[in-house]
């Protein structure tokens, strides 16, 4: 067009730059742009709230922001569509906050904000869990005339059940009517929605009842929320005859009703349920997707019914479903319980030659089934090849696995450089690395790293579980270190870590004297300490004098001493 000096006006210039804005294709219209410009024509306030837009749609918040900003720039003036198209881009992009601010700079550019502007601020905080803000906007919309409608009621009824305040949801809906505005069925989904979620579904269903004598039909999808929230709670077999009961009344369901029974079946074990699910979903013209095999895979596996993993998931294929990175972790998951792990390494090759590439789960499955079938030092040598081959980082998790293999075989100093390496790569230690690492040495006999180990958890702010303090105190007590076990009870004491009734007995000098008490039973009642240990700690407890002579370790002083303490034991 431009090589036959055909220049466009700026109407179909922006027709252009419309077309090709909704096509995601920013960058050929701002060539196109470019050479408009050069040839002398000038944009309009439309080519640039077109713009605006495209930028947004692309998630390109900035350049929108400094587009508008340079609006004036070109002697053009924005409008309320301009703002509200940038305001609509920072909403969908979690950016409620800033969005906000624009509302207030078009109000001291002279313009009024619409209900479009009002709705899309009061939606985008509540979606990213502000409903608070949400509702304070709109209190400050009406008393300025702005009238709510239905998506302004969904959106703030949303907000407050993500919240878990599905109370002031209800109370919401209910002054719905009152305010004039007509209940309709998104309006009454949403509360159902939250409702269900929040495990209330008797009264799910009193309102799936009310809202048809309001004159207001549920739909499929009012059902697959009471269905999905009923699965959720286990009460799988009542969210089958929901099903029926909505097939009844002329409702079809559709792939999410049947995938939602499908799966819940399946996490019951009920896999005869689930396969009679199945071959009723296609009788009613809907094909099982890759959600609903994955669902019947993972079924299968945890059943221990491996020899029909495989056969379902040739099924899947010849069906032409197309598997994804779930299906393949979960018959990765089979092989290596059946002692197959050679061929679940088969499949990473089968996945790659495909396009899938596997993941984090993949890599910690196949390095638990290696750990698990006694093979040591492949599983190490394939944990290195994670990071060299497919360049993966490795979690907290598969470095606990690694870890936990090793001090199993008693070989602390290689799950001593592990748990070093993985704080350095950004992974750090959980209650869980500390309670193997403390087992470990405690089982290695030795006491010192696993006290130490312990004291150091509780100088980073970490809460160690009951059975990690049993653990050093049943160690401290074998090797007749009662005073340094006792120091434990006292110190779970000052920490807070003591069964609910310590904290009924209101008087701090009994509080004192009674919760080391209290703290020594509970952990023999729970099977954290034995009964050796207990008749020790029982009299140590009592020992005023041993109190006495019993100062804080060295260690809970000096960190860093801690540290090198446990380094010099690992290495």
């Amino acid at each position: 067009m431009f090589s036959l000096d055909i220049y466009p006006d700026i109407t179909i210039f922006n027709k252009l730059i419309h077309i090709l804005c909704k096509n995601g294709d920013i960058q050929e219209s701002e060539k196109l742009f470019a050479n408009v410009l050069k040839r002398g024509s000038s944009p309009n306030l439309f080519t640039f709230n077109i713009f605006i837009q495209g930028l947004c749609r692309k998630g390109a918040l900035v350049e929108a922001v400094k587009l508008l900003e340079s609006v004036t720039t070109e002697g053009l003036t924005p409008d309320v569509v301009t703002y509200n198209t940038l305001i609509g881009g920072l909403c969908k992009n979690s950016t409620a906050v800033e969005a906000e601010s624009y509302v207030r700079k078009m109000v001291n550019f002279g313009l009024e904000p619409d209900d479009y502007t009002y709705n899309t601020i009061i939606n985008g905080y509540c979606k990213v869990g502000l409903t608070e803000n949400a509702n304070k906007i709109l209190n400050e919309a009406i008393f300025k005339g702005f009238v709510p409608d239905q998506f302004t009621y969904c959106s703030l009824i949303s907000g407050f059940c993500q919240d878990g305040d599905v109370r002031r949801a209800v109370a919401l809906f209910n002054e719905v009517s009152r305010r004039g505005v007509k209940s309709n069925v998104v309006l009454y989904n949403t509360v159902i929605r939250g409702l269900s979620q929040n495990g209330l579904i008797m009264e799910a269903l009193e309102l799936m009842t009310e809202m048809s004598e309001n004159g207001c039909s549920p739909d499929i999808w009012t059902y697959n929320l009471v269905i999905n929230g009923l699965c959720k709670m286990g009460c799988v077999s009542d969210a089958y005859g929901l099903m029926d009961d909505a097939i009844t009344r002329g409702y079809i369901p559709d792939i999410f009703t049947f995938n939602t029974l499908v799966d819940g079946f399946c996490k019951q074990l009920k896999l005869n349920s689930a396969i009679e699910i199945i071959e009723r979903m296609c009788s009613h013209g809907v094909f099982p997707d890759v959600i609903t095999y994955n669902s019947l895979l993972n079924g299968l596996c945890k059943a221990s019914k491996f020899e029909h993993v495989m056969e379902t998931f040739n099924t899947m294929i010849v069906k032409q479903c197309i598997p994804n990175i779930i299906t393949y972790n979960i018959l990765i998951e089979s092989l290596c319980k059946t002692h197959k792990v050679k061929e679940a390494l088969d499949l990473l090759d089968k996945m790659e030659i495909k396009g899938i590439a596997p993941d984090i789960v993949s890599f910690g499955t196949l390095i638990n089934g290696l750990c698990d079938h006694g093979e040591l030092d492949e599983a190490y040598n394939f944990f290195r090849k994670v990071e060299e081959h497919y360049k993966a980082s490795h979690t907290t998790a598969t470095y606990n696995i690694m870890i936990n293999a090793f001090l199993r075989k008693l070989k602390i100093e290689q799950a001593g450089k592990l748990f070093h390496e993985m704080s350095v790569k950004g992974c750090l230690p959980d209650s869980y690395t500390y309670l193997v690492m403390i087992d470990g040495f405690s089982k290695a006999g030795d006491v010192d790293s696993g006290y130490n180990l312990l004291l150091e958890k509780i100088e980073k702010g970490f809460i160690p579980t009951l059975a990690t303090f049993g653990r050093v105190i049943n160690c401290l007590c074998v090797k007749h270190r009662v005073h340094e076990a006792v120091g434990i009870i006292h110190l779970m004491v000052q920490k807070g870590i003591v069964p609910e009734v310590v904290n009924a007995i209101f008087e701090a000098d009994k509080k004192e004297v009674a919760a080391p008490k209290i703290v020594v039973e509970d952990l023999l009642k729970k099977s954290h300490i034995t009964y050796y240990t207990y008749e020790l700690l029982h009299e140590g407890v009592r020992d005023k004098k041993m109190r006495k002579k019993m100062p804080p370790s060295r260690f809970l002083r000096d960190p860093k001493k801690m540290s090198s303490s446990v380094d010099t034991s690992i290495s």
